[in-house]
């Protein structure tokens, strides 16, 4: 079996089991699944989603946020860790998307990339969540199971695994094949445990309990 027959096995298997599976971060625009992916960062989502209730109560609008004082930010998103910088991130990003973008999240990829505290991971975030582009969110999660599940080979960084999987991952299943990661990583495949191999829907194929081809 390659890799690329793995991984639609694995694609196809993935979506029977969590067929709703989509972002876990709380959004309505696209604004604001930017704040929240900068401020998930070390973070949980589930922590996120309830900080950014009293963030968005404060500053309910895109322009509302580019005008907060950054300490101010700060001092409500500060329970997500790394505060100071994430707010100063925050506020700049807002700052740039009202001035230069008309208060609009740009569509193009390395236009995100340019802005405060975006990386390719909150990019393709955008780019599938948002546009409907093609994705690859190696977050975690995916780094962890791609490597467990043989669709890499021992690769750990975040850009590494991303152009290995552009290689055998269909670019429509992309975006939801790593959110489906994300619910089997949290569900099955942990990491802070031993994986519950026994209730895997993949461990026919996993290459981490026996299966080995390339």
């Amino acid at each position: 079996m390659t890799k690329k027959q793995r991984a639609l096995e694995i694609i196809e298997r993935l979506k029977k089991e969590y067929p709703d599976a989509g972002c876990t971060l709380d959004y309505d625009q696209a604004w604001k699944l930017l704040v929240g992916v900068r401020l998930a960062a070390q973070c949980t989502d589930a922590r996120v989603n309830i900080v950014v209730e009293e963030l968005y109560k404060q500053y309910p609008d895109l322009n509302a946020l580019a005008e907060a004082e950054v300490d101010k930010i700060e001092e409500i998103v500060r329970p997500c860790g790394l505060g100071k910088s994430k707010a100063k991130d925050i506020s700049a990003c807002m700052k740039i998307l009202r001035d230069e973008y008309s208060g609009k999240v740009p569509d193009d990829f390395d236009a995100l990339l340019k802005l405060p505290g975006v990386g390719r991971k909150s990019a393709n975030l955008i780019m599938g969540d948002v546009f409907g582009k093609p994705a690859i969110v190696t977050d975690t999660h995916c780094i962890r199971l791609v490597n467990r599940m043989g669709l890499v080979d021992d690769i750990k960084e975040p850009k590494k695994v991303e152009m290995a999987l552009w290689k055998i991952i269909p670019p429509e299943e992309g975006s939801d094949f790593c959110h489906r990661l994300v619910f089997h990583g949290r569900d099955v495949c942990t990491a802070r445990t031993k994986p519950y191999c026994e209730k895997c829907c993949l461990q026919d194929l996993c290459k981490k309990i026996g299966v080995n081809e390339k």
